[in-house]
């Protein structure tokens, strides 16, 4: 593969798109590109195909819409292609990055005539299905639902002009990749269909994968340098696990902290912190694995418009939600994985924008920092704890909870397990009431023993 190094800035309205597409390019307000787009565009709406690397927050997104989108409007459909046969194919990991490309790809398309559809697991089967009955050009998909629907005959893909693979790293690390090749055998010869790939990282076994299903990819690297965004102001307190939860509350009140995201690496602890803080007078809401994917989605809305100041969630949101205007991001606790740090802290910052991420390394936590900073190549700035930086006093809303730890969502967490509601039976010693919990217990630390 070649590798393509491009920093030359280009407008959107130098490529020559068709006219319904610029239109839904300038409404949503993009004018010069990024790296990423001006390193990928001229290549692919050329008809290459591509595997590209980009650091989160890059544009990669749009880049591989707009060529999408371009490519149907200025070619014509295979012959015998009817409306059961999708011409775009977009693969991604998981439900929030199917989503956030759905809803993305509608308002690139807004002024065509294009029908873009997305599937998902989490969410009604039937439903889901019946938005193929019009006709789909470009179908968007996790892969388990694609190969649900493809083996139900209710699509074909054997018409498909162009694949596009997103995280194609992530599709490794959630074990997709058997469900993957199973997709791509069902699509015309490499040779026959543009194929793009758009991965965090190039590593061995994503590029062994362009090798085999892309046509002579054009490797590219939007950027040398640094892995994260230039625009973050990146700082690390190592802390004791007790003292953690009111650095993050003294934290949080001296950066007047407008939208910020705070990731754990465990549910419970998610939970304890999300509670606490809303105790504190925090708008906070979780995000883990598990949530409901109606109840997720009102959750980032309520994220996205303001409702909620905060977002406490797991490593379930470090790749594919691209929320404006996140200020702050926290690592409560260091991620075990050290792409996670590039990936969380990625939500702020995006489309050259500038924010805030702040780490703590506990005892627990702290072996995984040398991982961290060697995988970016430098160390994180160290900033020292005052002892009035702890002293937060009293919760200000004692009976709050925060949003997720309502008293339906316990019950039905109560009945997935098998215990009655308010039995006191459940898994990791939920089924307590919350006076026991916080009895004998610092905010945001650890049981006295």
């Amino acid at each position: 593969m070649k590798q393509i190094i491009v920093t030359k800035p280009t407008l959107f309205t130098e490529l020559n798109l068709p006219e319904a597409l610029q239109k839904g390019i300038d409404e949503l307000g993009f004018t010069g590109m990024t790296d990423v787009q001006q390193t990928a565009l001229p290549l692919t709406l050329a008809g290459k195909d591509v595997a590209g690397q980009g650091r989160t927050g890059t544009g990669k997104t749009a880049t591989f819409l707009i060529t999408a989108i371009n490519r149907l409007l200025t070619s014509e459909p295979k012959a015998g292609r009817t409306k059961h046969h999708p011409r775009v194919l977009v693969i991604a990991p998981t439900r929030e990055l199917i989503i956030q490309i759905y809803e993305d790809g509608k308002k690139l398309a807004k002024y065509t005539d294009l029908k873009l559809h997305a599937v998902y697991g989490g969410v009604d089967y039937e439903k889901q299905r019946t938005g193929f009955e019009d006709g789909v050009d470009i179908l968007i998909g996790t892969p388990g639902r694609l190969i649900d629907y493809l083996k139900k005959r209710v699509y074909s893909l054997s018409k498909a002009d162009m694949l596009i693979i997103d995280e194609a790293d992530r599709m490794f690390d959630l074990g997709f990749i058997k469900d993957l090749r199973f997709m791509l055998h069902r699509l015309p010869k490499y040779d026959q269909r543009q194929s793009l790939m758009f991965s965090a990282t190039l590593s061995h076994r994503v590029l062994e994968l362009a090798y085999e299903h892309m046509n002579s990819p054009e490797k590219i690297r939007a950027e040398e340098g640094d892995l994260t965004a230039s625009g973050i102001t990146e700082s690390l307190y190592h802390t004791s696990m007790d003292d953690k939860f009111p650095l993050l509350v003294h934290l949080l009140r001296k950066s007047s902290v407008e939208r910020g995201m705070i990731f754990i690496n465990e549910k419970r602890t998610g939970e304890r912190v999300a509670r606490n803080l809303a105790r504190y007078g925090f708008a906070v809401g979780i995000l883990s694995g598990d949530v409901r994917q109606k109840k997720r989605m009102r959750i980032l809305e309520d994220f996205s418009n303001g409702k909620l100041q905060l977002l406490v969630a797991t490593d379930v949101a470090s790749r594919g939600l691209h929320i404006d205007g996140v200020t702050h991001v926290f690592n409560y606790d260091l991620p075990e994985d050290a792409e996670n740090y590039v990936h969380r802290i990625g939500r702020t910052a995006r489309a050259g924008s500038t924010g805030t991420a702040i780490s703590f390394s506990c005892e627990r936590f702290c072996f995984g920092l040398p991982d961290i900073e060697g995988y970016i190549s430098r160390r994180i700035p160290l900033c020292s704890i005052e002892a009035d930086m702890l002293d937060i006093g009293k919760p200000t809303h004692p009976e709050a909870t925060a949003e997720g730890l309502k008293k339906e969502d316990r019950t039905e967490q109560h009945n997935r397990s098998g215990a009655r509601p308010g039995s006191g039976r459940s898994s990791g010693r939920q089924g307590r009431s919350g006076q026991n919990r916080s009895r004998g217990r610092r905010p945001g630390g650890s049981r006295r023993k």
